[in-house]
């Protein structure tokens, strides 16, 4: 699902600045990020020497990441797999993040997971089943990520999984058509965005926003994201950090006036559910569907993370001028940009040969380079990382540029997502419980007493 995670990366824009000009020289195989092959293209099997004869050996990948967008993995895979012979067999399940905490306490996991959250990465850990990160991985996260990025990888000390993709979640999606037929403007302060909310509602077309929160057992996600957003815009870089780590508490200032704000758009009848019905409908409405309406102007904006293209329905033009598209969700004012954003994480539950051979090409600029070729393809999402090596031109997607573009800006104050490091009572456990009451109709003060209460 692509959800969170959350301390501080410092310097990560500073990672994707340096993608933006690297030469990817750096010893590791296909390191301008061209070589390697593509899909349908030729591989050069000299680049994939180093990981050995591995024929008749198979791998098992296990992910929450399931059609279409699991399909650029298996392709960033192939040249591997034609190299080596070994054979990657991905396993995509919409209950990964349950099921592999079972798995793992009844000793019965994959070679590799992709985790979406350090927090999750600590639980498993915590099974005993999780091995440390080979040499190799380490080497590589060192050279191509910012540190930061390693420490979200580890836990207790231990380096365990490198980085992988990352998505931006501060944006709002829209379509352009709409706004310039109604000369709507794109929001660059909060501020904007309340009058162009309140411009909306006057004209009479179409309910502002739409939202939808039903996610399964995970109901509630979306909140969460909606909240530590305005967190990090109220309060900055600084107080949402001490947010997460709980050196402040869930119900103190900050946090309680950036609920509020979130009230102000999502529990007004006036300017919610467009194509749903009203405020009562946003819990029962599942993530996957809550912007589609755009495309209808039954609504006009939908606050949601990159990884939302994926939803819209084939032939969909997302582009600057095509159906839909998305901007920035504005800071207070122009002299801060606060971003939230996530990323997934790999791990292995085995340190055979051919489970460290296909974590160490994980780690490369060649396997990112590969990854967002097959990515490009507009009916599966598009797809970032702040590897390093990543050759920028490969990103053909324009969310992906959008994404990179906001990533880059030497404005930008990164921030990952919170509750993906809180603790699981907390952050898959009372804050998505208890914003999924608030939508419904608790009050701020009883959510925020609630979630703080739940913390351990």
């Amino acid at each position: 699902m692509h959800r969170r995670a959350g301390v501080l990366v410092a310097g990560t824009v500073a990672a994707l600045a340096l993608a933006a000009c690297s030469t990817g020289e750096g010893g590791t195989p296909g390191g301008t990020g061209t070589s390697g092959g593509t899909a349908g293209g030729s591989v050069d099997c000299a680049d994939y020497e180093q990981y050995g004869d591995l024929s008749g050996k198979t791998i098992t990948v296990y992910a929450g990441i399931v059609a279409p967008e699991d399909t650029p993995y298996i392709t960033s895979f192939k040249p591997f797999e034609e190299c080596t012979g070994a054979k990657v067999d991905y396993q995509a399940d919409k209950q990964f993040e349950q099921q592999i905490l079972v798995r793992a306490q009844a000793g019965n996991t994959p070679d590799i997971a992709i985790v979406p959250q350090p927090g999750l990465l600590a639980q498993l850990v915590a099974t005993g089943t999780v091995k440390a990160a080979p040499e190799g991985v380490a080497k590589n996260v060192e050279e191509f990520w910012d540190p930061s990025w390693k420490e979200l990888g580890s836990v207790d000390g231990t380096f365990y999984a490198a980085p992988s993709g990352a998505s931006v979640k501060s944006l709002v999606w829209y379509s352009p058509k709409q706004f310039k037929d109604n000369g709507y403007e794109v929001p660059q302060t909060l501020d904007e965005l309340k009058s162009l909310t309140e411009k909306i509602v006057a004209d009479g077309n179409n309910k502002p926003w739409c939202a939808g929160i039903a996610s399964g057992e995970a109901t509630g996600w979306p909140l969460t994201d909606w909240m530590e957003d305005f967190v990090l815009r109220v309060g900055g870089g600084d107080v949402y950090d001490q947010w997460v780590k709980h050196e402040i508490a869930f119900n103190s200032e900050v946090p309680t006036e950036a609920l509020d704000m979130v009230g102000e758009y999502l529990k007004d009848p006036a300017n919610v559910n467009g194509g749903f019905g009203d405020v009562s409908t946003i819990a029962t409405t599942a993530f996957q569907d809550a912007g589609l309406p755009i495309l209808q102007d039954q609504c006009s904006l939908h606050r949601q993370a990159s990884f939302y293209a994926a939803n819209f329905p084939e032939g969909t033009n997302i582009a600057e001028d095509g159906d839909v598209f998305a901007f920035y969700l504005p800071a207070k004012d122009d002299s801060t940009k606060p971003v939230l954003g996530a990323g997934e994480f790999v791990t292995a539950f085995s340190d055979r040969p051919e489970v460290q051979a296909l974590l160490e090409f994980w780690s490369t600029d060649t396997w990112a380079n590969l990854k967002a070729k097959a990515s490009s393809d507009e009916t599966n999402g598009g797809w970032i990382s702040a590897n390093k090596g990543l050759d920028t031109a490969n990103l053909v997607n324009p969310i992906d540029k959008l994404s990179a573009e906001i990533l880059l800006d030497p404005a930008s104050e990164f921030r990952f997502d919170g509750s993906d490091q809180m603790p699981a009572a907390v952050g898959n456990g009372a804050f998505w419980r208890e914003a999924t009451a608030w939508i419904t109709g608790q009050s701020t003060q009883e959510t925020l007493d609630k979630i703080e209460a739940a913390w351990p």
